[in-house]
């Protein structure tokens, strides 16, 4: 199985930080509850290049926080590099909904139709003790700065993402989110 195939096969399905979420309560912190739904969707790219050796993801996170919910869905490409993984952003095709957006809602697209985000810095994965670790830091704007910090492995997905506006966090916790795999990918 290639680098490609490994690192996809641990972060592809059905994920939440259930027991996280209990726990954090118990203690009586403010931690949101979340769901993420990885799924490869090159099927539902059309005219994908014959040599193309990236593999699209549809990212669905569902956050919840003091009974409000929150989507947040994206679209990335995975590919395989000298240095490791890269996983790159892209802009949702035309006519989707970013309050809606899914695997299962997703039409076809042409692959010559997807942009990539100009904002997102691609995050680099590095395969270590058994899973893959990585992340990177985007400029948002001037002002604005998303960190990304991730680690994959068989038994979970660790997800540490922070927003800071002029050097103050405005969105992030101090701990990452610990999405342990209820299902495989279906």
């Amino acid at each position: 199985m290639m680098k490609i195939e490994k690192f996809v096969k641990l972060m592809t399905g059905y994920f939440d930080n259930k027991e996280q979420f209990t726990a954090m309560k118990k203690a009586g912190k403010i931690y949101p509850y979340a769901q993420h739904v990885n799924t490869v969707c090159n099927d539902k790219v059309k005219n994908i290049p014959e040599d193309f050796a990236g593999i699209f993801i549809v990212e669905e996170s569902y956050y919840e926080t003091d009974g409000r919910k929150h989507a947040s869905p994206h679209l990335f490409l995975i590919t395989e590099s000298c240095d490791g993984i890269l996983l790159s952003s892209y802009e949702l095709p035309a006519g989707e909904d970013k309050n809606t957006f899914s695997y299962a809602s997703m039409k076809t697209v042409d692959y010559n139709e997807l942009k990539k985000s100009e904002k997102f810095t691609p995050a680099l994965y590095k395969e270590t003790d058994g899973g893959w670790e990585g992340g990177s830091v985007s400029h948002f704007s001037p002002v604005m700065t998303f960190r990304l910090w991730e680690r994959f492995s068989e038994t979970c997905l660790e997800v540490s993402e922070s927003m800071e506006v002029n050097g103050r966090r405005t969105f992030g916790y101090d701990a990452p989110i610990i999405y342990k795999r209820v299902s495989a990918q279906q």
